[in-house]
């Protein structure tokens, strides 16, 4: 079998920033054994897998190199950027996925997908959580998937070192941990995200955590429309909007190879 393949870097501007992603655009989902060994194979964080449907639009699965995911943001934009190296016409893409329908529009360099959002509730703190993220003091929330820590200082977000083997015992199914706290100058509010149980030790961009952001920055504020930077090694930028109960989140993208998997 061969299937075409895109690496792209989401969230970015530039080459070598945001978050990698790789696209496998294809006729049929293989097995989903074969998809998760692509996954570890080709260690982004996340590989999408892309099936055209005979109604126009297209199936879409998330991969990470150890489970199957079940949202993504950055590899969400990276399929829609694919599928514009293809010359697909239609705008916006509909792509099918196990989180429902999601949508990606283009306006020129930028792709804005249309997500569910996913607010956080109190929770109790488990045991180890702050501890392992180097904090002894946080807001703690949670959504189905991620916790969600709030910290009162962009400088704490951007210094955490977090240890990801004792983050990693911690029982939190395949979700991880959002670190954010309200930005300086330009930016509205910064993140980072840890997800070293479902094989992440930190996403370098992550999409699907602003589902949960940007429902918990409009009650901290008032607004509805948000700059966010993500403080990774690599970096990466995203403009986010929340409209009722859907989030809004644009970005950039570049791509960086483009070939045949054989297998």
């Amino acid at each position: 079998m061969s299937i075409s393949y895109y690496h792209i870097d989401s969230f970015a501007s530039e080459l070598f920033a945001g978050n990698p992603a790789g696209v496998c655009v294809l006729p049929a989902f293989p097995v989903k054994h074969v998809m998760q060994k692509i996954a570890a194979e080709n260690r982004h964080s996340e590989t999408a897998f892309v099936v055209a449907r005979a109604d126009g639009d297209f199936d879409l699965r998330w991969f990470t190199p150890v489970v199957e995911d079940d949202l993504c943001g950055h590899a969400t934009l990276a399929a829609a950027c694919a599928l514009s190296l293809r010359e697909h016409a239609t705008w916006p893409v509909r792509f099918h996925t196990v989180s429902g329908l999601l949508t990606v529009n283009r306006d020129h360099e930028r792709f804005e997908m249309d997500f569910p959002a996913r607010p956080a509730v109190s929770c109790e703190i488990p045991t180890g959580l702050l501890s392992a993220l180097g904090l002894e003091m946080a807001e703690v929330m949670r959504e189905p998937r991620d916790f969600l820590i709030a910290v009162n200082r962009a400088e704490i977000v951007e210094n955490l070192t977090p240890d990801t083997v004792a983050l990693a015992k911690i029982d939190m199914g395949t979700g991880g941990v959002i670190v954010t706290a309200a930005g300086e100058d330009d930016v509205d509010y910064v993140c980072r995200f840890f997800a070293p149980s479902a094989g992440i030790h930190e996403d370098p961009a992550t999409g699907s955590i602003q589902c949960t952001l940007v429902p918990y920055w409009a009650g901290r504020t008032g607004k509805q429309t948000f700059r966010v930077r993500q403080l990774s090694p690599r970096g990466a930028r995203m403009w986010c909007t929340l409209i009722g109960d859907r989030v809004k989140i644009t970005g950039e993208a570049k791509l960086y190879l483009q070939g045949t998997i054989n297998i």
